[in-house]
């Protein structure tokens, strides 16, 4: 006996709204088209149209296939699907297994050409407006998101959140969490030191018992941390800041001079952009309403060792020399290793490569203390090149150098928007371009100048603390005297003849 196929009625609703129809009620409607006869009702609560995997609709889809269903029926026909390809599949499918569609609010005989290409146009208009409605969204949050207005998520380790209103229009921002912020700041301080790494800060919070009060045992990892490094929520981000940003190739939403070491930043993407946490070129910069906690500087140092990936762990406990990692081979490039001597009074250079390969017969047996020696004179004669070190205090920033640097990146892009019309313009507007473009070259002039003699006023007045250094070298630690040596050097590639110093500075 042949079993007599039935109408099945299937309805969806992805969230309930006011104004949307209810499951129970597209199910009343579609009754009227059963015309009495035996009827199915496949249900999903909860799932969107813009594609087909829904678990009832699936099991309709099986009902078809066994050849159980004669005819659909939905209440409108986006509730089937919102996807030009899904529906076009769809109706394949039903003319495959002889299955009829019918829409309670829109009139087709799929039956007939004109029907069909009736219910096309329908359905292109519906993931038109679907697509619309993702345009708009997309762009109200990209909108609000360059003003600075908050835009959800989990709040910021050291921030708390409290409700505000920014140009009138209702909003949160973060605030910061004493205890918390204190824990960031230390965070920072620790990482932005040249040997330390994210497993350093951890093992630091864990024995000096700084608990992470955002999670239930008080756990701290290394990627947490190196979250918290990356993000520019922290920053008190001033002209410094601005220039990092747009050396990094950045697209930021602010003035330069809005940059006034207060607030701190949000950074946001596109979807097509690179991770934010490893690259920052073509993300968005904008000024947030909330005040940084961590000093530009500090920053910029702890960012700069994320981006350039570096090993910064310490190759060695410095027990030997405090030239550990620096010593490199002058013939193989692989690092020079303290040995010592069986009645642990001498102690020497040696290759890496050497001792464990025998391929490099660079380096064999310098005694530690002739070239710790060297070295620290090779220091002492670089810093005395320089009347003042040329690093200034970051803890003090001139309002004016700021100023000046804020007009000069204005008139750069003044000076490139006037050269893009030089193209399009006539002889008049062309000479009128060039007095325009003279006069702010010489702005720029003066603004060097300036500029020049409020940094040399600065340096004056630096404290030479690495001379200072220098000066009391035998009484430093052997972590401070490797904190100063690592500001200063690079690398230093030596042999037996030869002693070769890269310099940072």
């Amino acid at each position: 006996m042949i079993k007599k196929r039935y109408n099945a009625i299937y309805a969806r609703q992805s969230v309930e709204k006011d104004k949307s129809i209810s499951i129970e009620s597209q199910i009343e409607r579609c009754k009227v088209e059963t015309l009495d006869e035996h009827f199915e009702v496949f249900t999903d609560k909860g799932y969107s149209g813009k594609n087909t995997d829904r678990p009832a609709f699936q099991k309709l889809m099986e009902a078809i296939r066994r050849g159980e269903v004669k005819q659909v029926i939905c209440y409108k026909l986006d509730r089937i699907s919102r996807s030009i390809l899904d529906f076009s599949n769809l109706m394949e499918e039903f003319e495959k297994y002889d299955v009829t569609f019918n829409s309670c609010n829109e009139r087709f005989d799929t039956s007939t050409p004109m029907g069909r290409a009736m219910l096309n146009i329908c359905i292109i208009f519906a993931q038109l407006e679907r697509e619309t409605t993702q345009m708009r969204v997309k762009d109200a949050y990209e909108s609000r998101s360059r003003k600075g207005f908050y835009m959800g998520g989990p709040v910021p380790y050291g921030y708390a959140r409290e409700k505000c209103t920014i140009d009138g229009i209702k909003t949160s921002k973060y605030v910061p969490n004493p205890d918390e912020a204190e824990i960031v700041k230390l965070i920072y301080n620790l990482y932005s030191q040249p040997q330390t790494s994210f497993g350093d800060v951890v093992n630091y919070l864990i024995e000096n018992g700084y608990k992470n009060s955002r999670h239930e045992s008080g756990f701290w990892d290394r990627s947490r941390i190196a979250d918290m490094i990356k993000n520019p929520i922290y920053i008190q981000a001033d002209m410094d800041a601005y220039m990092f940003f747009k050396s990094q190739g950045c697209v930021i939403h602010n003035n330069p001079e809005d940059f006034d070491g207060t607030n701190g930043c949000y950074l946001f993407s596109d979807k097509n952009k690179k991770r934010k946490q490893l690259c920052l070129e073509g993300h968005n910069i904008v000024l947030a309403p909330h005040t940084g906690l961590v000093s530009t500087d500090t920053w910029i140092r702890a960012r700069k060792k994320c981006l350039e990936n570096q090993q910064v762990a310490k190759p060695v406990k410095a027990k030997n020399t405090w030239l550990s990692g620096k010593l490199k081979c002058g013939k193989c490039g692989y690092a020079l290793v303290v040995k010592k001597t069986k009645n642990r009074n001498a102690k020497y250079f040696l290759c890496s490569h050497a001792m464990h390969a025998k391929d490099c017969d660079g380096v064999h047996q310098m005694h530690v203390e002739e070239i710790e020696d060297i070295v620290f004179n090779e220091m002492k004669k670089k810093l005395s090149e320089f009347e003042t070190l040329s690093k200034r205090e970051k803890d003090y920033v001139n309002p004016r150098v700021s100023e000046l640097t804020a007009r000069q990146i204005m008139i750069d892009d003044e000076i490139n928007g006037l050269m893009n019309q030089v193209a399009k313009a006539n002889d008049q507007l062309i000479k009128r371009i060039n007095e325009r473009i003279a006069k702010l070259e010489d702005e720029l002039s003066e603004i060097d100048k300036e500029l020049y003699e409020l940094n040399t006023s600065a340096n004056e007045h630096n404290l030479k603390e690495i001379t200072n250094y220098l000066d009391l070298w035998d009484e430093l630690t052997m972590d401070d005297k490797r904190t100063v040596c690592d500001a200063l050097i690079k690398k230093i590639r030596a042999t037996e003849t030869e002693i070769n110093i890269d310099w940072r500075i």
